[in-house]
């Protein structure tokens, strides 16, 4: 693994049955991010089925299956190398998981691959997965038309799906201009790692090489530190040391830091990453800190750390842009479901809603609709129940997002407008 690389976080994203998590296991395989021993002992599996030449097809299977059924694979698994970057996908097949993950900020996507199946076209599930993609600031999509095979590598049938994707795209405000298509069969293997025979009208590049080429991310380095609490650690000659992934911005020994809404502050002693002292840290990195004065009691899971002269926000209200992916009623003026944004987790009340958008082409259909239901985008005002830290996804992107979760599922999903600070 040449973790030199720059990294990228990579959705794979679309409907469920057009391929994705062939795909993704078909990416890995051609990497060569799939251990030997695993290949060939789905490979024996297989012959012992009397279905030997199908092991790749069976290493993706029982991947899928490990992971439905809640297994931990090796995280090996999901990350993979170009020659340029180091990618992670931070799509498991779950819907609902991939929709929590892009949103919560720890898995933001810098590109996603959208997978539309050649033999069935544009589903219900790439249009919310467009659109959503397109609402959390992702703008270069590379669209694979999945399983070619199944259209005897028809051009046609290529050329009718990549209408009815640019189409879609148009909808949603999306540039098709950034948009690469490229004609591939996950389960064969087709213009993956190496160009096809079977699509010799096709003269693009393959999957490998569209990744390589995407633009790199640029590190918000020069952002405000923002740095989101996930535990506060007690340890024994240190003190408390606060963990979490740097989101934006630089952390250094010495430096003023505020943790809000935690309302405490204080100077950076020590900055601990992978078990090793360092003097400064950097946006991506997972870090332990210890800040002179403060102790367990004074902050706790869901703060942000930031600098003291450019603190965080804390939400008297905000004023937010949603879509609401699945609800069993409506969603009216009143209604208070959990927000996950970061790495805090607050009842939060929609005060108002203010605008009902068309999702297809973003403009107001409705001024302050009575009710929000699944399928609809909307701009709405929301009263944190306690104090919340969360920005602008103007400002900064990375603290900006966030899912509504409700019964157990994500309900809706959206961006931070603007702030109405405390």
């Amino acid at each position: 693994m040449s973790e030199d690389n720059p990294h990228q976080n990579l959705a794979i994203i679309g409907h469920v049955d057009h391929g994705k998590s062939t795909l993704v296991g078909r990416l890995l395989f051609e990497t060569g991010s799939v251990p030997e021993h695993v290949i060939e002992q789905h490979k024996a599996e297989a012959e012992e089925k009397g279905k030997g030449g199908f092991e790749f097809a069976y290493v993706m299977d029982n991947l899928a299956e490990e992971r439905e059924r809640g297994v931990t694979i090796d995280i090996a698994h999901q990350e993979f190398d170009t020659d340029n970057y180091h990618f992670t996908i931070v799509d498991c097949p779950g819907h609902r998981d991939f929709v929590k993950n892009m949103i919560t900020g720890a898995s933001q996507a810098d590109n996603a691959v959208l997978v539309v199946a050649a033999d069935d076209g544009v589903a219900p599930q790439t249009k919310e997965h467009v659109f959503l993609a397109r609402t959390l600031g992702i703008d270069e999509l590379i669209v694979a038309v999945n399983k070619m095979d199944l259209v005897d590598y028809g051009e046609s049938n290529y050329d009718d799906v990549v209408d009815e994707v640019k189409q879609l795209l148009a909808q949603v405000q999306f540039d098709a201009d950034n948009a690469n298509f490229i004609p591939i069969s996950a389960f064969e293997g087709d213009n993956i790692a190496e160009a096809s025979d079977n699509t010799s009208w096709y003269g693009g590049p393959t999957i490998l090489e569209a990744l390589d080429n995407l633009d790199a991310p640029e590190p918000p380095t020069d952002a405000p530190l923002r740095l989101p609490i996930q535990d506060v650690y007690t340890i024994s000659g240190i003190g408390t040391v606060p963990v979490g992934r740097i989101e934006t911005g630089v952390m250094e020994i010495g430096d003023d830091v505020v943790f809000q809404p935690s309302d405490v502050g204080g100077e950076v002693k020590t900055i601990e990453m992978h078990h090793e002292e360092v003097p400064r840290a950097e946006p991506g990195d997972n870090v332990g800190f210890n800040v002179r004065g403060i102790g367990s009691d004074d902050i706790r899971r869901g703060d942000v750390c930031g600098a003291a002269e450019d603190p965080p926000s804390v939400a008297e209200t905000f004023e937010a842009q949603v879509i609401v992916m699945q609800h069993p009623s409506v969603i009216t003026a009143g209604y208070t479901p959990v927000f996950h944004a970061h790495t805090a987790q607050v009842a939060c009340t929609v005060e108002s809603i203010d605008k009902k958008m068309d999702p297809a082409t973003g403009e107001v259909a409705e001024e302050n609709p009575d009710f929000i239901q699944s399928g609809d985008a909307a701009i709405v005002t929301v009263r944190p129940q306690k104090p919340l830290s969360i920005e602008p996804s103007s400002e900064i992107p990375e603290l900006g997002s966030f899912a509504i979760r409700d019964m157990g599922q994500t309900v809706a999903a959206g961006k931070v407008l603007s702030v109405n600070e405390k």
